[in-house]
């Protein structure tokens, strides 16, 4: 430990400038006008893995942006640890919400303020710097090999594609993935699984045009009421999502899970202020820890219709269209759960108005052993650089790939992130303490260790 402790003492500033340069890319996936910037990003990280010592380093190309592969094999009869993570970003609006511009990293009060500086460019380039740092001490104990992609934050959808053909250059015995959080530094946790996603956009189409609500109003079917009532009407009174058979697959915890679950450090008091809130909302029965991580929600993640620009226009929409994404948990599947949102909001449109929905792309819920050998490097690992234990949550966000891994590969993955649940990720001011990536950057050669020692 003392030897790692040394490196990133010594290399502090340098570890520091080379995320922001990272940072500084606007590497956003979802909007086109990016691509060049997407692009760069992708050779920068290449770069950066020769740099450290990475073998057969390739920008690979997709029908979309191009995955970045390298490795480094020390001997094929060691274990192998296969480092996933992405260099694209979600985009930064609204920008009138940020204190500082998003791609100009900046540090506040010991954090780094900057789209992409947890999710998830500073906790993916945590694995590039730690694994420079034991090929420069030369303990280096296992084989790695890096896949670093550009589309996660839109689905993932060549991901698959690239797995499917490069199964045998992908061979090894763990994924290793830092693109979740920890409940604090005072109270460092492991995540032991991720619930999936379903994502859609709904169009609601009333009159051929955008009519005078004065001389129109009340005789003609308002859209963006329409599809506010819609939308209302997918939770009862309880919270519960009212879409019929939406439930029939989720998996209860058992009581000493949920016993496990809620042990967890929590203050609800902190929780509302750190939020501005007055009150917390949501399924009925069931705590924080439980509605954001083992329950399954239906989330508005935007809607729009009608006149939202300056001053005043009275005006009877023709349109009016929202974007919903739902969280899944096991065995529930994006598919099926698709299947059953498109019936069921179809099935509720009134007459006076058109309904159509398209699905986005979504991925699968995934529960990680907490029995298995890289899971206990990864305790042992937290262990020592923290000095206890870690505690096993359920994170509520989704990384669909993480179950592609498990189906194409045979791969279990260890979900070892060091961001913050307050470092508002996909939103504006997104922030990454310095203190975690420079923790990470300590750990994860940790887990390297102890990986290669228990697999003997």
């Amino acid at each position: 430990m003392q030897h790692i402790k040394q490196y990133v003492d010594e290399n502090k500033q340098r570890l520091l400038d080379e995320l922001f340069e990272l940072l500084r890319f606007p590497s956003v996936s979802a909007d086109p006008k990016y691509k060049p910037d997407v692009l760069k990003t992708a050779d920068y990280v290449a770069q950066k893995l020769r740099d450290a010592g990475a073998d057969k380093v390739e920008v690979c190309q997709t029908a979309g942006y191009p995955i970045v592969y390298g490795e480094k094999i020390v001997d094929p009869s060691k274990p192998t640890v296969l480092v996933y993570g992405h260099y694209d970003v979600q985009p930064p609006d609204p920008l009138e919400l940020w204190k500082t511009p998003p791609f100009e990293p900046t540090v506040r009060d010991g954090k780094i303020y900057a789209r992409g500086a947890c999710d998830d460019k500073g906790q993916f380039y945590m694995h590039v710097k730690a694994f420079e740092l034991m090929m420069q001490t030369n303990t280096l104990p296992c084989n790695i090999k890096f896949m670093i992609e550009g589309e996660e934050e839109v689905g993932s959808s060549n991901l698959a594609i690239f797995v499917k053909a490069n199964k045998e250059r992908l061979r090894a015995d763990v994924v290793l993935i830092s693109d979740t959080s920890m409940i604090s530094m005072e109270h460092p946790s492991l995540e032991t699984g991720l619930r999936g996603l379903s994502y859609l956009e709904v169009e609601v189409t009333g009159p051929n045009r955008d009519l005078h609500s004065g001389v129109y109003g009340g005789a003609v079917a308002n859209p963006a009421t329409i599809l506010a009532k819609m939308i209302a009407s997918l939770h009862d009174e309880n919270n519960h999502i009212a879409i019929p058979g939406f439930y029939n697959d989720v998996v209860d915890l058992t009581p000493v899970e949920r016993t496990a679950l809620n042990n967890a450090p929590y203050n609800e008091a902190e929780y509302k202020k750190d939020l501005d809130v007055q009150e917390l909302w949501g399924e009925k029965g069931y705590t924080t820890f439980e509605r954001t991580g083992t329950r399954p929600t239906l989330e508005v993640n935007g809607i729009w219709g009608g006149y939202i620009g300056e001053g005043a226009k009275t005006v009877l929409p023709s349109k009016a269209s929202a974007k919903i994404s739902m969280r899944l948990v096991p065995n529930q599947t994006s598919e099926k759960i698709t299947e059953l949102f498109t019936k069921h909001f179809l099935s509720i449109a009134p007459a006076s108005v058109k309904v159509k929905v398209t699905p986005h792309h979504g991925g699968e819920p995934a529960v990680t052993p907490t029995d298995s050998v890289a899971y206990r490097a990864a305790q042992k690992a937290i262990a020592e650089s923290f000095g206890k234990d870690p505690i096993p949550t359920r994170g509520g966000g989704s990384i669909p790939i993480v179950a592609l891994f498990e189906a194409e590969l045979g791969l279990k993955t260890v979900l070892m992130g060091f961001g913050l649940d307050s470092d508002a990720l996909h939103s504006p001011n997104e922030k990454y303490d310095i203190f975690n990536y420079y923790k990470g950057i300590e750990t994860i050669p940790l887990f390297h260790k102890y990986f290669a020692e228990l697999s003997k």
